[in-house]
């Protein structure tokens, strides 16, 4: 098989009933502002982003044609770079109207989920320096301090046979990219 080139998940593409309503609640919750709008073959589009090195991460396009009861998307999910900042949006979510806030512990990351004003799912996680085979999940209380919320991860995950450092799983994983890739 040929090697195949590196492509990593950049942006997703998401229709929307709403499309103020939905730039207004996502620039206000994680800061994504609008890079470009405009309208394309008779559709209004806003291109969002918190990266000056990414055009857009979101593109939300209006038209949507399915009513909130039917699921379109799985999730979209926000990776951040601490514990810190997991705890920010938390807090920072409640000042909006959102339905099933909730902490969730994967072992592998630890995760904040709700529903967006549409009722698509939202993660926003940051990743644990360890693994943990998946599915796998407990409740993540973030009333409690950094050190107590990694104590009680390690304790759960020194239970699981899977458990390993992150770094552990990184390089089987490298051999298995480069084994589907050669």
């Amino acid at each position: 098989m040929t090697r195949l080139p590196n492509a990593q998940l950049t942006h997703m593409g998401l229709y929307v009933h709403d499309l103020d309503k939905m730039v207004e609640f996502y620039n206000g919750l994680l800061g994504l502002v609008v890079a470009d709008a405009g309208e394309f073959q008779g559709r209004e589009l806003a291109f969002l982003s918190r990266s000056a090195h990414e055009h857009h991460q979101l593109v939300m396009i209006k038209g949507r044609t399915a009513g909130p009861e039917v699921r379109i998307l799985g999730q979209i999910s926000f990776r951040v770079d601490s514990l810190d900042d997991l705890k920010f949006f938390y807090q920072h979510a409640t000042k909006f109207e959102i339905r099933g806030l909730e902490g969730r512990n994967h072992g592998n990351s630890w995760s904040v989920y709700f529903f967006d004003p549409e009722g698509n799912f939202v993660e926003i996680y940051v990743p644990t320096p360890w693994y943990v085979s998946q599915p796998w999940r407990v409740a993540l209380d973030l009333s409690l301090s950094n050190d107590e919320i990694e104590r009680v991860t390690l304790e759960l995950l020194s239970a699981e046979p899977s458990w390993r450092p992150v770094e552990d799983w990184e390089k089987d994983m490298a051999v298995k990219l480069n084994d589907v890739s050669a």
